[in-house]
């Protein structure tokens, strides 16, 4: 799977968790300054990037990524094992 399928899917989920427009997300759009997440909603991502790519997060790692852009290279850093 390549870098932009990665950032398309991660896009869908996040707009799909926060209810946003896919549109206003961007790479450097940060979870929780940006994009209006509150800690419940970004455990609902965590957990939805994990049902999307059938990967599993460890949470403290997890809670390092910041951005739409950290997230799709963490994922793509799991797929690539």
């Amino acid at each position: 799977m390549d870098h932009g399928e990665i950032e398309a899917r991660v896009k869908k989920v996040t707009a799909q968790v926060l209810g946003l427009d896919e549109d206003m997300i961007r790479p450097e759009s940060r979870f929780v300054e940006d994009l209006g997440a509150e800690s419940v909603q970004s455990l609902e991502l965590v957990a939805a990037f994990e049902d999307e790519f059938d990967i599993e997060m460890e949470e403290d790692a997890a809670l390092q990524v910041k951005t739409v852009g950290d997230a799709v290279s963490f994922i793509a850093r799991h797929l690539n094992r």
